[in-house]
């Protein structure tokens, strides 16, 4: 199965971003791919929760999603548009990953359910669940003849969501993301690493790179991971491409076979003993 991750450099206004898009995703069927996954916020990077709303629209007979199952058409792809903001009835919005088969319909969609809010020391406050509401159901989906797990961005710090995907059957588990530079350099790679050993699947990691109109500068390094934790591919972090591979889902199975870490995990209790008991 050749796959390929399509790195971006998304800015506020959707037209641009969807021709990126399009271009890109031709170039990975150019080059043989069979599915190509884009990286969180591929449509709008916006500026503010003011930015979003000026271009973000409801799921209904949304132009952008349009715009990409004809770019499925096109380029006879499993396009996975890692993310795009959904305008919801109560103001807020969903961060949804919408996966295209090769002839435009919709085979799954799959809405971010860690949302990162923090406040971070000397820097700033976080609150993206002020912005966006969080999903509550993880997905698998089929792509191209493989089981497909769907995540977005944040999800990659959470292991539980992780294995009950590789539990319900995933082969391949899709990280779209936009890791800012500070994040990206210490944890981007180790957090990809870990999800494909403890999991055996293959992670495909598509991101956002450079500095953005919004002012933000993601780290880019778009990768893919094999089961077994090693390095298939990666991109530079300073703009948009395309990272193209072949991978062999046989090597699940072996890897899942020689730890299998899976199978042998077990249910268990838990004791918290207050201080000074005995």
């Amino acid at each position: 199965m050749r796959v390929a991750a399509l790195q971006m450099n998304s800015g506020t206004e959707p037209g641009p971003n969807l021709d990126a898009l399009a271009e890109l995703a031709r170039e990975a069927a150019r080059q043989g791919a069979q599915y190509a996954l884009s990286p969180e916020v591929s449509i709008v990077f916006a500026e503010n929760r003011d930015g979003l709303r000026a271009v973000a629209g409801p799921w209904e007979n949304n132009p952008a999603i349009a715009r990409c199952a004809d770019i499925a058409r096109e380029t006879n792809l499993f396009l996975h548009l890692g993310s795009l903001a959904v305008a919801l009835p109560d103001g807020r919005y969903a961060n949804r990953s919408v996966l295209f088969r090769p002839d435009g319909s919709i085979a799954a969609t799959y809405d971010k359910i860690h949302l990162f809010d923090a406040t971070l020391p000397g820097v700033r406050e976080y609150r993206e669940s002020a912005t966006y509401a969080g999903g509550d159901v993880a997905v698998v989906a089929e792509a191209a003849g493989a089981r497909l797990g769907l995540t977005i961005c944040y999800d990659v710090r959470f292991p539980a969501l992780h294995r009950a995907l590789a539990e319900a059957g995933a082969e391949i588990i899709a990280v779209p993301a936009a890791f800012t530079v500070p994040t990206g350099e210490a944890h981007w790679e180790v957090l990809l690493r870990a999800r494909a050993i403890e999991t055996g699947c293959f992670v495909i990691a598509a991101a956002q790179a450079g500095h953005h109109q919004n002012g933000r500068h993601t780290y880019g390094h778009s990768m893919i991971v094999d089961p077994w934790g090693a390095i298939v591919g990666e991109l530079e972090g300073a703009g948009a491409g395309v990272l193209v591979a072949d991978i062999d889902l046989k090597s699940v199975t072996e890897a899942r076979g020689r730890v299998p870490a899976l199978a042998n995990a077990r249910s268990f209790s838990l004791s918290v003993n207050p201080t000074g008991a005995s």
